[in-house]
């Protein structure tokens, strides 16, 4: 969430980056935040002035004592225990007005950097760069859905069948290409220099808020009510929650870590084309790579998982695109974040298959993740993350845009992964 001094060094900054999300009523939530903060100051300064008095009062008790005059201190404690009540109603303002705060911060998102797009939309997003070559397709070429069928790869029905349409079963060569992608990617991120982490699929509450899908996501995420437990819609949650009250040494960042999960995600509200096959599912796998960084290093950081990430999608050979979102299409918690996308010839749209974000202090914030600089002092850090890959379309991608007469053409580099190279 954002820091109260954030908010007070910058105001007409902060309300300009939250209007450039779209954030209703943005200059009203942060003037609350600071009444909210006000009287808890004046709170707390009037407790400090009356713990002040209590301690000289504490002297003159002692005083009076020595002195033998019982009856003078025990009027005076009777006035030291009325204030100790009128104490504890101050403390329990101050209480009141630092939670009302806290929760009204945590309905309120993350400023975007100056950089990111004005726009309301995935219309308005900045394509950044194009890469990979466009491949020649058969005449008429199948969607994902079809070739799946075709050869066997994924069942659908009986996905449906067994637990409801979202949860595709993957059968042979669509299984060992689902294996042989994540064994691929989790490769891939442990020679960039991650260090691999097999976390719950499951979160408490608190992991939720600590990355801020909840309160915003609630509706988005399956929820075990008997246990108050969620399952993950993404391994940053379980991941950076590791870091979660951990005050780290600055020799230690930047902090590099990934995870293969299933994710899940409701998906309330998705229907038509854009959910047929692979292009929505409600259990998905990913690769996720995570990073907490100091202030000064996280925009080179972000550059690197940036890289990263094309670099995978050169060596699956799929034509991409890398945007920059605007405010209107960021998430709750990025201040910066870019979507890679790949072209589906056969479905004529391209398909998000990674965002990569940067949070700022935001996260860290609501996660009480810190650091010690050399110096002693501590900061807060600033967390990043990136999908490297989301399982789904990458093989959607994969299966459409290798297709040939002869079968479904595995590029180069998953070859030793998948164990052929081609799918007939």
């Amino acid at each position: 969430m954002l820091t109260i001094r954030q908010i007070t060094d910058d105001l007409e900054g902060v309300v300009r980056g939250l209007e450039k999300k779209h954030f209703a009523g943005a200059r009203q939530a942060v003037e609350r935040v600071i009444q909210y903060n006000n009287a808890r100051k004046e709170a707390q300064a009037e407790l400090d002035q009356r713990l002040s008095l209590l301690k000289q009062k504490a002297k003159e008790i002692g005083g009076l004592m020595k002195q033998g005059l019982r009856d003078e201190a025990e009027a005076v404690k009777a006035e030291v225990a009325a204030m100790k009540e009128g104490n504890a109603a101050i403390e329990e303002r101050m209480a009141s007005a630092q939670h009302d705060m806290e929760q009204l911060l945590l309905t309120i998102p993350n400023v975007p950097y100056d950089i990111v797009p004005e726009g309301v939309g995935a219309d308005d997003n900045l394509v950044v760069k194009r890469g990979g070559e466009e491949i020649p397709l058969p005449e008429k070429a199948l969607p994902h859905w079809e070739l799946a069928k075709k050869y066997d790869l994924i069942d659908f029905d009986l996905g449906v069948k067994i637990t409801g349409a979202g949860f595709p079963v993957y059968k042979g060569w669509g299984a060992r290409l689902q294996r042989g992608l994540i064994n691929f990617f989790l490769d891939e991120a442990r020679q960039a220099g991650y260090t691999e982490i097999m976390p719950p699929t499951v979160v408490n509450a608190a992991s939720g808020y600590g990355t801020g899908q909840l309160p915003d996501k609630e509706g988005q995420m399956y929820h075990a009510e008997t246990d108050d437990l969620y399952l993950i819609p993404t391994a940053e949650v379980p991941v950076t929650n590791i870091y979660r009250d951990v005050i780290l040494a600055e020799q230690e960042l930047p902090v590099k870590v990934c995870a293969y999960t299933q994710c899940f995600r409701r998906e309330a509200g998705s229907y038509g084309k854009d959910v047929r096959g692979l292009n929505r599912l409600h259990e998905f796998s990913k690769i996720e790579i995570v990073r907490i960084d100091t202030p000064a290093h996280s925009y080179e950081s972000h550059q690197e998982m940036l890289s990263h990430v094309e670099n995978l999608l050169q060596k699956l050979e799929l034509p991409y695109r890398i945007l920059r979102l605007c405010g209107g299409d960021m998430s709750f918690t990025a201040a910066l974040c870019y979507d890679f996308e790949v072209y589906s010839e056969a479905q004529g749209r391209w398909l998000e298959v990674s965002s990569v974000s940067n949070f700022d202090t935001y996260q860290a914030n609501r996660l009480h993740c810190r650091y010690r600089d050399t110096d002693k002092k501590i900061h807060l850090c600033h967390t990043l993350n990136g999908s490297a890959l989301a399982l789904p379309r990458i093989v959607a991608a994969l299966l459409e845009n290798h297709q040939t007469p002869e079968g479904i053409r595995v590029p180069k580099a998953l070859q030793p992964y998948v164990g052929t190279d081609i799918i007939c």
